[in-house]
């Protein structure tokens, strides 16, 4: 038996990759935003009119005063490319949309209507569809506030030198994040989607209507309304997987381990000592460390 601190890193991983894969509207949004990412980073042509489309708002910003200036303030940014073995790399890459939107529409837009990329028109038209769609910016501030809540905890569950203590705490603050979004977040993200919405030109759809699908044939979509589809099936539907991923990869067998292995901490002259946790982490390992070993 063999069991450290990168387990769990990779076991969260897994979490949000399991419910990713396991809805069928969030594998589209990744989906559209590889197609987004393949458009927009195919070549440093393009790279370059983000970066300098980028520059020129902020410039327009800065004198109309919409934006502050100072140290970390402004800085440059790219769309980079999401790794499948760190989940931490798509919570980035979904910020810099966020932030960059209005960037990335006139560069989509300006692409659109340059006839040296007609080879590509099919595929940029169709990614400014979807990417001025209510579906699009629903699902890049829902993946915004779902990875954002376990960020940290990623963060912190591959860090070199781990404090296990923290990490159990973060694994239990983000099942009660979860379950917080859950029960009393509704209203308040619904706000933030209609806010960025109204900002950048978007149609809201009223919630007590019918479900419309984008891109996609009504013959696969339920006869349901958008409050329905929005806040029942997708809103809690997702946090409800990922909290139930959560209790089974991070279970209290999980948990005890953890708080065992914190009786190894050296710090302050080992002061989470604790006799009894090493026996019981002892018993994790029953084909090393047999009874009579554990009585010496």
């Amino acid at each position: 038996s063999a069991y450290y601190i990168h387990c769990f890193a990779h076991q969260l991983q897994l979490v949000l990759i399991a419910v990713a894969k396991g809805n069928t509207d969030c594998v589209t949004f990744f989906d559209q935003l590889s197609l987004l990412l393949n458009i927009v980073g195919v070549s440093c042509k393009r790279h370059g009119m983000l970066r300098n489309l980028r520059l020129e708002n902020i410039k327009k910003a800065l004198d109309c005063g919409e934006l502050e200036t100072g140290s970390g303030l402004n800085q440059e940014m790219g769309l980079p490319r999401p790794c499948e073995t760190r989940w931490g790399s798509h919570y980035k890459t979904v910020c810099n949309i966020i932030v960059m939107f209005p960037t990335i529409r006139d560069v989509l837009i300006a692409l659109g209507d340059d006839i040296t990329h007609k080879p590509d028109w099919t595929k940029i038209h169709f990614m400014v569809g979807a990417f001025e769609s209510f579906e699009f910016v629903f699902f890049a501030q829902l993946m915004f506030v779902i990875l954002g809540y376990t960020n940290e905890l990623s963060e912190c569950l591959q860090r070199r030198e781990q404090d296990i203590i923290n990490a159990i705490s973060l694994v239990n603050v983000a099942k009660s994040r979860m379950q917080q979004l859950r029960t009393n977040g509704w209203d308040q993200f619904l706000h933030r989607v209609t806010l960025f919405c109204n900002q950048h030109g978007i149609q809201v759809p009223a919630m007590e209507d019918n479900y419309v699908p984008y891109g996609k044939s009504a013959r696969y979509a339920r006869n349901q309304t958008n409050d329905d589809h929005f806040r029942r099936e997708v809103y809690i539907g997702v946090i409800d997987r990922i909290s139930q991923e959560l209790d089974n990869r991070f279970d209290e067998v999980n948990m005890e381990l953890l708080s065992c292995m914190s009786a190894f901490n050296p710090s302050n002259s080992f002061a989470s000592f604790d006799a009894q946790k090493l026996r019981r982490l002892a018993e994790f390992y029953p084909n090393d460390i047999f009874d009579t070993d554990l009585l010496k």
